[in-house]
């Protein structure tokens, strides 16, 4: 019963940290990631679909992407899309692939992204604790019901703190990661 739970919160807690992972994969740092258009939704076919579903994203260069359509015929609609999303790229169309220049950063923006990598990892935080409290709950009902004792309970809500401490510090390390990939030049 209590090992449910501990093994539970683990995974709902790691989900929230690959979800900061995903989410800062996806802010521009001045080197090209596939995660910056990945999710850019194309309409195609009449349907909206996201880049990686339609075509190859490749980083030939750390300042290069390139987005090969496997249907060339959908190649004006990617490029489409990405002049809409408001990347600040410039998509190139040579007929075959369509190639991203990543310009460098300005140190206002840098400044910029870095906060904004603070604010999510904040809101992580905030998450994980959530999580916490709606595990530590769900413990304390466990004993109100007499399913588990004083003692277990007990022993669970510190392995519950640990679980969630181990998580906030993952968290902040990927957030600081980050951070430092946005200032370098």
């Amino acid at each position: 019963m209590v090992s449910e739970v501990l093994i539970n919160a683990s995974a709902d807690m790691q989900k929230c940290v690959d979800g900061l992972a995903h989410e800062l994969g996806a802010i521009r740092t001045g080197r090209a990631s596939p995660a910056l258009v990945e999710d850019v939704l194309v309409e195609y076919h009449g349907a909206n679909l996201p880049i990686k579903q339609l075509a190859n994203i490749a980083v030939p260069e750390p300042a290069l992407l390139t987005i090969q359509p496997w249907d060339r015929t959908s190649l004006r609609a990617v490029e489409k899309a990405l002049l809409k999303a408001n990347l600040g790229l410039n998509p190139s169309n040579d007929g075959n692939l369509i190639r991203l220049a990543i310009p460098p950063l300005s140190e206002e923006r840098r400044s910029e992204l870095a906060k904004l990598v603070g604010k999510r990892v904040e809101e992580r935080k905030v998450a994980l604790r959530n999580i916490r409290r709606d595990y530590v709950s769900k413990l304390k009902q466990l004993e109100k019901e007499k399913q588990i004792s004083q003692n277990e309970m007990e022993m669970a809500l510190k392995k519950v703190d640990e679980v969630t401490d181990a998580f906030i510090v993952k968290t902040g390390e990927t957030g600081a990661a980050k951070e430092k990939e946005i200032k370098e030049l």
